[in-house]
């Protein structure tokens, strides 16, 4: 039986597919544990490590615009809003979203997806001119050298949450892609504890009432932001082209039996939170049902220079050949 390594995030609704529990056309599953996974990322991107593995998407488009020999299937395990990820320092006086022009705003690397879907909301909702921001990093990007010249990279081994603490950056995105953690993603890369908000000396956040206004956002432009996508080396797809297709069958079939269980998404109370504020599946994968949201992140991406103006926007070609009914 072939084996197919394996390599995902810590999500209940793929822990069918990991466990063997669904169908994989005759391959056998063989999970690798990469603890933080987006240690993982860095290592597909750059060595093909892997034959499956979760990726970051707007990495894994860079990855296709540089040749890289990776595909994709159009499995989403993760969704998040985004509206809530921006904290202002205390004393910044930042009110409105215009207000962070001319600002120092933190952030892992400029890549990483809530960075883009941040800055694209901030652009296209509120008319912030995101290139009078300068981005303070303190972490490399997958894919280097795409980077605009208004970002600027910590050198004295501070984390960004000690540098909005002491009000040296005006704002930071939250989380792993901001002040929750510290270090690179290898082993050892650590959570921080996140600045505690409120009070005199703790940061706000911009938007007080953020799950009103991403719901609003979403229910307004069907755009639902998406944070992992599944790779696959090329290579095993032109072994056999019909493994994307097994893959997609797999990953439904895993999240239909972990919502046999938990029809309630009760193991993730984010994504329960979120499906009830949409009214719909909170994962939804297939190219159809996530149009508008692939749509929003290549032109997002391409804005902030991340991908080249005339990378596709054909949706289909961004993913294997394959039968991906919505599911």
């Amino acid at each position: 039986m072939d084996k197919l390594t394996v390599v995902l995030g810590d999500f209940p609704h793929a822990q069918p597919l990991l466990n063997g529990e669904t169908r994989t056309g005759g391959y056998l599953i063989e999970p690798v544990e990469v603890k933080p996974v987006i240690g993982a990322y860095r290592r597909m991107i750059r060595d093909l490590e892997f034959d499956v593995c979760e990726l970051a998407p707007v990495s894994y488009l860079m990855a296709r615009q540089q040749g890289i020999e990776l595909t994709a299937i159009p499995v989403f395990l993760n969704r998040r809003f985004h509206h809530g990820d921006v904290q202002c320092a205390a004393h910044s006086g930042i009110r409105v979203p215009r207000d962070l022009e001319g600002r120092r705003i933190g952030v892992r690397a400029y890549s990483v997806s809530t960075g883009v879907w941040v800055r694209g909301v901030l652009r296209e909702e509120y008319a912030v001119d995101i290139d009078k921001i300068t981005w303070v990093v303190d972490d490399d990007d997958h894919i280097e050298g795409r980077a605009p010249s208004n970002v600027e990279r910590v050198t004295d081994g501070r984390s960004l949450g000690q540098l909005l603490r002491a009000g040296e950056i005006d704002a930071a995105l939250t989380g792993n892609a901001g002040t929750g953690r510290a270090g690179a993603p290898t082993a050892g890369w650590t959570e921080s504890a996140e600045p505690e908000t409120g009070g005199d000396d703790g940061p706000y956040p911009l938007f007080p009432d953020a799950d009103t206004l991403a719901v609003d956002h979403h229910l307004r432009t069907g755009v639902y932001p998406l944070h992992s996508v599944i790779a696959v080396r090329s290579e095993r797809v032109e072994r056999d082209p019909g493994l994307p297709s097994t893959l997609y069958a797999a990953f439904a079939e895993s999240k239909r039996l972990h919502l046999a269980d938990q029809p309630e998404w009760t193991a993730v109370p984010r994504l329960a939170r979120q499906g009830r504020a949409i009214g719909a599946d909170p994962v939804p994968y297939g190219i159809t049902a996530n149009e508008a949201s692939l749509h929003a992140m290549v032109r997002f991406a391409k804005d902030q220079g991340l991908l080249d103006a005339d990378f596709t926007t054909d949706l289909r070609s961004l993913f294997a050949e394959g039968d991906y009914p919505d599911a």
